[in-house]
């Protein structure tokens, strides 16, 4: 049976969200489970009236990253929207608006991991091309494309597993400077209300969560 810790304090903005983000991965690392999840698995009924979600999470649909369970956190805790290649479409990018506006979270995280499917995905369409059998499939891939193709252009003798690493990386900072210049919603909850976009990498391998792009300051 997995042991407990305390509840954790209430959250109201970016740098609170992220360190609560950072302790739920450190319990999930070690196998310990917060006492605040639990309850809220236990008693749902209790956020029939609202939600007050504490963070955003743009996330990849990947199986193996269930983003509520890698983040130790319960129902209500978090708005997450998972798509694959975690990608700032339009309709991600709207219901990230959607949530920022309506439910009050200063923290938005975009949320890649290693060896992410759609990523090697578009490596192998830049190195051998093909036509996709599916116009939808290729809407994400095209959306990966560009932060590709830099790295082509820069490394193109690197090792594949170095390639693969800064490809997901690189398609992480895509999205996360999307929410931050592409939506006038967003840019102005950032510059004028403490709204924080940052970027993270799972690892399959470990399940730990780095953080690695535009961290908040901490005073």
């Amino acid at each position: 049976m997995r042991k407990t810790e305390e509840k954790e304090a209430s959250v109201n903005s970016a740098p609170e969200a992220l360190e609560r983000l950072r302790a739920g991965n450190r319990r999930f690392v070690s196998d310990v489970r917060g006492r605040s999840t639990l309850r809220n698995q236990r008693r749902p009924s209790e956020l029939e009236a609202d939600q007050r979600p504490f963070a955003i999470i743009l996330g990849c649909s990947d199986s193996r990253v269930p983003v509520e369970i890698i983040f130790d956190q319960g129902p209500g805790d978090l708005f997450v929207i998972r798509v694959a290649g975690n990608i700032a479409a339009p309709s991600q990018v709207g219901s990230i608006e959607l949530a920022a506006e309506l439910f009050g979270p200063r923290l938005i995280v975009v949320l890649g991991h290693s060896q992410c499917g759609a990523v090697l995905a578009t490596l192998a369409e830049l190195e051998r091309p093909t036509k996709s059998p599916s116009p939808s499939r290729r809407s994400i891939i095209d959306r990966i494309r560009p932060s590709m193709e830099s790295l082509f252009e820069t490394e193109p003798r690197q090792k594949r597993e170095d390639l693969v690493r800064r490809a997901v990386r690189a398609n992480i900072l895509a999205s996360t400077n999307h929410l931050r210049h592409q939506s006038p919603i967003l840019e102005a909850l950032i510059h004028s209300d403490g709204l924080v976009v940052v970027g993270a990498e799972y690892s399959l391998q470990t399940g730990v969560v780095d953080f690695f792009d535009g961290l908040p300051e901490t005073g």
